[in-house]
């Protein structure tokens, strides 16, 4: 019988793990108040202006969750930086050989379903990682756009640095639509992480789905027979 014992390896840093659930739960707030301002639906509670004031609810959840969202994004791009070697942009931006022959394996694994065997990397694979820096890039847009349209009806000063946006892209209604296009984008991208973690985390058996509440994961350690 063969034994296999695991070495654990603190991966997930507490500021990563911060910024992932935090993260998540501002894009689950924003995608269903999102979609309500887009598409709203009429609640009639009382004869009173007050008692039917849930669309103005919705609005400030969306604005406080897009601020949250914002300057917790803006913390994960200086944990780029300051992050240990899983965190650090050399992960999310190929620039070895390496990564881009990880990138055909983990596709072999994930797309193909030609292979089911670990793959060698600890943190974010390479073509996670790209998958990320995309996603990244839409938080940008997503929050460029955003507050684009609200410096409409805002005086405060960060809507305001991106009041611009809207006249270049052509109007009020045009980013809106865009702006509600990237929010499907975040949609279909949550469903497929949530999917590929749990796979993950049946193929490589190293904790890939507890890591993102301890920080830990496992690496084949010793083969003992």
């Amino acid at each position: 019988m063969e034994h296999v014992s695991f070495g654990r390896v603190y991966v997930w840093q507490l500021p990563v793990r911060v910024y992932h659930w935090v993260n998540a739960l501002c894009v689950v707030a924003l995608a269903c108040t999102g979609y309500l301002i887009g598409h709203p639906f009429a609640i009639q509670s009382g004869t009173e202006a007050y008692n039917n004031y849930w669309f103005g609810t919705v609005r400030f959840i969306h604005f406080l969750s897009a601020f949250l969202f914002f300057f917790n994004f803006l913390f994960r791009i200086y944990w780029g930086f300051a992050g240990n070697m899983f965190a650090r942009w050399g992960n999310f931006i190929p620039h070895r050989k390496e990564q881009f022959t990880e990138m055909a394996a983990v596709l072999k694994v994930d797309v193909l379903l030609a292979k089911i065997k670990p793959l060698p990397s600890i943190g974010h694979n390479s073509l996670a990682g790209v998958t990320y820096f995309i996603s990244f890039l839409a938080f940008l847009f997503q929050s460029i756009t955003g507050f684009g349209m609200y410096a409409a009806m805002s005086k405060s000063a960060l809507p305001r640095l991106f009041a611009w946006i809207v006249p270049m892209m052509g109007g009020d209604f045009a980013v809106r639509q865009w702006h509600h296009m990237m929010m499907w984008f975040f949609i279909i991208f949550s469903i497929v992480h949530v999917y590929l973690v749990f796979y993950h985390d049946y193929v490589e058996g190293r904790g890939t789905i507890s890591s993102m509440a301890g920080g830990w994961k496992f690496i084949e350690h010793e083969k003992n027979k």
